[in-house]
């Protein structure tokens, strides 16, 4: 890889940041595909593939926005106001993707390493995303672990909704993000 090669990749990676205001257009499905493919390259244990992705389309994202508030309620939520925050969280970008983590029984991968991959695949996905110019946010909260959503997800109670990706364009350029100071953070072993 040339050192411009690298400097486009370390580029792309420090410029990424959650953007919560996202507009049209997104990605098509081609672009999705391209990130998919990059997003299942994440590093994978004996390669159990535990990650897998379920795309809400704009036409969806109505019946999607119902089935979060009907989640919400399941867990407990009586607060009509967040019940109708929660319903219209789908219309904060034109897609939205769900990383699910469906854990896959192997006695040498532990499940806290399928979610550290599905981790990295979201990452993958994140980046391949903002080197096709889109922005991101990755979301969860306290509905993705409904039993109610996980079953209409076609998930197990054990599996995770391990984000809600919000995909589209930014509305408004943010400021980059201040350089961060890696000495308070990384530290040398020595015995």
């Amino acid at each position: 890889m040339t050192d411009l090669a690298v400097d486009i990749v370390h580029q792309n990676i420090h410029q990424r940041q959650s953007i919560g205001h996202l507009i049209e257009p997104a990605p098509s499905a081609a672009q999705l595909e391209k990130a998919f493919q990059a997003a299942l390259t994440a590093p994978d244990h004996h390669r159990i593939k535990p990650t897998r992705f379920l795309v809400v389309s704009a036409d969806q994202r109505e019946a999607f926005g119902n089935l979060l508030s009907e989640a919400l309620m399941d867990l407990g939520e009586t607060d009509h106001t967040q019940l109708e925050r929660v319903k219209n969280h789908p219309f904060r970008a034109p897609i939205l993707v769900l990383a699910l983590t469906s854990f896959q029984p192997h006695s040498k991968v532990p499940y806290f390493e399928q979610t550290l991959s599905t981790g990295a695949s979201i990452q993958n996905f994140l980046l391949s995303l903002q080197a096709q110019g889109f922005s991101t946010i990755w979301r969860s909260g306290a509905v993705v672990e409904s039993t109610l959503l996980k079953q209409n997800l076609g998930l197990t109670k054990d599996d995770l909704i391990s984000g809600i990706i919000y995909i589209g364009t930014a509305a408004k350029v943010i400021s980059a993000r201040a350089e961060v100071e890696t000495e308070n953070y990384v530290s040398y072993w020595n015995q």
